[in-house]
């Protein structure tokens, strides 16, 4: 997914509900779920599968993923 495609489907990062760089933040906002509980499913599964895939993801969803002016 480039850029382009991220600002057309509306998803971008967070700039208010953020704890990191705003991608979970931003992909609740954008489906209308909760951002806290994203973020502990995210952290979970991120260490069920021996967190390097988790974190790998989220530093490319990070640049990626445009930066909202929300």
């Amino acid at each position: 997914m480039n850029q382009s495609t991220a600002k057309s489907a509306g998803l971008t990062r967070s700039i208010h509900d953020r704890v990191l760089a705003g991608v979970v933040g931003g992909i609740a906002h954008r489906y209308g779920w909760s951002p806290t509980l994203l973020r502990v499913l995210y952290v979970v599964g991120s260490v069920l599968s021996a967190a390097f895939p988790g974190i790998l993801v989220y530093l490319v969803l990070w640049l990626l993923i445009p930066e909202g002016n929300d």
